[in-house]
């Protein structure tokens, strides 16, 4: 049988959008279109299971049936795909497919508890009257029912094209939910370059207090190169966290612990003992300059995460570079590392927020700053930095890269190339200056620049200009003032000639 092709995939996916697309939100309808691709692979992958159960098993439908409960999900009787679809005319159908995601939730709470609590297919208020929505819960099936659509691992093939077409229809929904976007979605060129820089290594522990859709996580997870890593997570908007859950399930991520809740007000990541848990690595992508993120509150927090100084009410940056440092882990042998995107006010703004910084500086936390281009993420078209901290530096320095310039240029997206990224990431590794890219800065030197992390301070990217020849230039003009005169001539020539000189 011909394998079906991860460009064949999203091509189909994106065209069953089409269902609501001009008539519901991009940041509503993307939850119905991943919720019915994880229905439609769960069963595909059970259909696919059973068939070669019943192989094994010269056609024993009981014991197929029993082994089939210990495979890695269970899809109870009557809720998967192909059900669905052949009540696809019930005038109910909404409520039918509500009734289904409670059972397969139910049935694998482990794993997917609380997922579809928030995805309603009978939504009047999203999906439209009863008429109106029936037929586009119709649609929606038809659409996931193209015969090329067979996710069965013995049709895809490699698991992970799954986990690529939910981070391929994760990264179009995000091109049109505007400011929205920043909300569950980090490039994944980004991701990929957080995760090179930190490297992450077999047997650590990593978290993401921020983790969105859970791009950053996995990319962390396939740069360990095995199955030898836990992934931790908190994320507070509540459909996000569901996406994170099925992107999880989707790549095959060995159990993640995913909390729902919001991370500077209740962080959720705690130990045996309610204290904050610690990582190895810690990497985030968090909202810039968070509104009333809970400042207040953390004058009285019982973590002591704002030891260093209370970000500004107004201004959370701070706030989660806090969180992400005292989450990890302090032993030498532990490495821990933080690697936080973050925007460029970060780096030299004031006040309360200039004295937390000289604080993680004088502390020698502070292990680089990355410059990078404009109009990477959607929502925003401001340039980004990137922040990495570490635990047991071996000596006071602080490295500065400048990869503004280098990047490729795209219509509504700028996108960093493989280039750019082995530039930056070669860069960090060797810590040596180069000439209007990088620069390894004292402590000194950050000092006297009052603790202002503003990366043209440390990196010379002036562009001198070409002198310019007087002496030419002169000549060029008396030139273009010689052929002037000569057209000035030949005109009043033409015009006494058509009498039209006086």
């Amino acid at each position: 049988m011909t394998i079906i092709n991860q460009d064949e995939i999203n091509a189909i996916l994106w065209r069953a959008c089409d269902t609501f697309r001009g008539t519901i939100d991009p940041s509503e309808y993307k939850n119905y279109i991943l919720v019915m691709l994880f229905v439609k692979y769960i069963s595909d992958v059970w259909s696919d299971h059973r068939e070669a159960l019943l192989v094994q098993f010269n056609g024993d439908t009981a014991r197929a049936e029993r082994q089939l409960q210990y495979e890695r999900f269970i899809l109870p009787k009557g809720a998967d795909f192909a059900t669905l679809y052949d009540q696809r005319n019930a005038p109910n159908l909404g409520e039918i497919i509500n009734k289904a995601l409670e059972a397969i939730e139910n049935a694998n709470k482990a794993k997917l508890n609380g997922v579809f609590r928030n995805i309603d297919f009978n939504s009047e208020a999203n999906l439209g009257q009863t008429a109106q929505r029936n037929e586009r819960l119709r649609n929606l099936l038809a659409d996931f029912k193209n015969e090329k659509l067979d996710l069965r691992p013995s049709r895809v093939g490699d698991l992970d094209i799954i986990g690529n077409a939910y981070e391929y229809l994760i990264g179009r929904f995000a091109s049109g939910a505007g400011k929205k976007a920043g909300e569950f979605y980090t490039p994944p060129e980004v991701s990929a370059l957080l995760a090179e820089l930190l490297d992450p290594q077999p047997g650590e522990r990593i978290c993401d207090p921020a983790c969105g859709s859970g791009s950053l996580l996995i990319q962390c997870a396939k740069r360990v190169g095995s199955n030898d890593y836990s992934l931790w997570g908190q994320e507070i908007n509540g459909q996000t966290w569901a996406l994170c859950m099925m992107n999880m399930f989707l790549h095959n991520v060995n159990q993640p612990t995913i909390k729902w809740d919001d991370t500077l007000k209740s962080p959720q990541l705690l130990d045996p003992e309610g204290q904050l848990r610690r990582f190895n690595v810690v990497v985030a992508n968090p909202p810039f300059s968070l509104d009333k993120w809970g400042a207040d509150g953390a004058k009285a927090d019982r973590f002591n995460r704002f030891h260093r100084g209370l970000p500004p009410k107004s201004k959370g940056d701070y706030a989660f570079i806090s969180h992400m440092v005292e989450t990890t882990l302090i032993g030498e042998a532990e490495n821990g590392r933080v690697g936080v995107i973050v925007p460029h006010g970060v780096l030299f703004r004031g006040g309360a927020e200039g004295a937390i910084r000289e604080r993680l500086i004088r502390e020698n936390l502070l292990d680089a700053v990355v410059g990078l281009p404009a109009n990477l993420f959607f929502g925003t078209g401001i340039p980004a930095a990137i922040l990495l901290f570490r635990r047991h530096k071996p000596d006071e320095s602080v490295f500065f890269i400048d990869a503004s310039r280098d990047f490729a240029a795209g219509t509504n997206q700028n996108k960093l190339r493989r280039a750019d990224l082995d530039k930056i990431v070669a860069a960090y590794r060797t810590r040596e200056t180069v000439e209007k890219y990088a620069y390894r800065a004292t402590l000194g030197e950050i000092e006297a620049n009052g603790f202002n992390l503003n990366i043209p301070r440390y990196v010379d990217t002036f562009e001198a200009e070409a002198p310019i020849d007087i002496a030419a230039v002169q000549q060029e003009i008396n030139a273009l003032e010689t052929q002037l005169t000569d057209v000035r001539a030949r005109m009043a020539q033409y015009l006494r000639e058509l009498g039209l000189d006086g």
